[in-house]
């Protein structure tokens, strides 16, 4: 069974690309180290200076010339002329020395063991060499990078963090889309404010159209509904571009804009929530924080996938070590939605995928 997409959905490439017409990278700010976590980073940086700058200990212990006890053991030490120094892990060793004995390895003044050149050490350049790549801009910004920065000897670098307005509208009761998006939102280095406002249109209008952030997200009244006046809302805000996208779950979804930025209405049902915002919001987000584009990961599909001709379909999976279990998408339900950590993209020229191939799966 097929049919092509209706005339009053308009395609997902087009929508989105009205809806990212007036979005830019959002202005970078300066912040400490400590804050820059999870955020995305406004620039590339690179190792000033090879780390460490000389031959340096890795291990606390005695600086030796290792040429000097070859073939050291307990059973036939290796005198030293004089005690070696003592060095801590991190410090540079002495002129001379080239290894880091153990302090069990020293009896009195002789070696018990011998050691390879630079055993015990570190040498020169070996953590980060001069202009070796730590972070690049428009990457999330990890744990390990922040070590690496930190050692660079950087405590403060610029990120981009957009702000997204969430409008929770009246209808959702209780609101779970807020918590939802605003993790959604988080976990992709942005921000949110969640303003909730009754199923008015004024009420609406003007949430979409007040605020500073980057961005607005709508969520819920979408629909065609006696109750459903988000997009009227938006229309009088500022200007809807369409109303009806050929996404599924999604279709209701919504794209415009107000008072200069992009405006995203939401479907008020969890899974088409979801869906709008990982094929609209998501893309979004990135063009405002400037990221770079996580590649997604090919597994085979553990069972078939059936889509529809003329839509793309957002189809949830659960990811094992076999591949990937289909779980749906449209009208999915909310017991069954849980179970997802990636989806996949149908594109709107297929019909689905047989069991056994190979999909790109991309995180939630």
């Amino acid at each position: 069974m097929s049919r092509s997409a209706s005339a009053a959905l308009m395609p997902l490439g087009d929508a989105l690309g009205l809806l990212c017409a007036t979005a830019g990278p959002v202005a970078e700010r300066l912040v400490p180290l400590a804050f820059a976590g999870g955020r995305i980073a406004g620039g590339t940086f690179e190792a000033p200076r090879a780390l460490p700058g000389g031959l340096t200990a890795a291990r606390d212990g005695f600086a030796v010339d290792s040429a000097a006890i070859v073939g050291a053991s307990p059973y036939a030490p290796v005198p030293l002329p004089h005690r070696p120094a003592w060095v801590e892990a991190g410090e540079a060793l002495p002129t001379g020395t080239d290894a880091v004995l153990p302090p069990e390895s020293l009896e009195s003044h002789g070696a018990v063991a011998d050691l390879a050149v630079r055993e015990g050490a570190r040498g020169p350049g070996e953590d980060l060499a001069a202009g070796d790549r730590l972070l690049a801009a428009g990457e999330r910004i990890g744990p390990l990078h922040l070590l690496a920065l930190a050692i660079a000897g950087l405590d403060a670098i610029p990120i981009r963090t957009p702000c997204l307005r969430l409008v929770a509208t009246g209808a959702a009761a209780p609101d779970g889309l807020s918590p939802l998006l605003a993790a959604l939102i988080a976990g992709r280095g942005g921000d949110s404010e969640c303003l909730a406002v009754p199923d008015d249109v004024e009420a609406i209008a003007s949430a979409v159209g007040g605020g500073d952030a980057d961005a607005v997200f709508v969520l819920g009244g979408s629909g065609y509904g006696c109750t459903d006046r988000s997009v009227a809302g938006l229309a009088r805000a500022g200007r809807l571009h369409a109303h009806g996208i050929a996404l599924r779950p999604g279709e209701t979804a919504a794209v415009g804009e107000a008072a200069g930025r992009p405006v995203l209405i939401l479907p008020g049902r969890p899974e088409a929530a979801l869906a709008a915002f990982l094929a609209l919001g998501a893309p979004l987000l990135a063009r405002l924080a400037g990221t770079v584009d996580a590649p997604a990961a090919p597994a085979p599909l553990l069972r078939k996938i059936a889509s529809v001709i003329g839509l793309a379909e957002i189809v949830f999976v659960r990811r094992n070590p076999q591949g990937v279990e289909p779980l749906g998408g449209f009208e999915l339900p909310l017991r069954r939605l849980l179970q997802a950590d990636g989806f996949v993209l149908v594109a709107p020229e297929r019909e689905g995928h047989p069991a056994g191939d190979q999909v790109e799966v991309r995180p939630l």
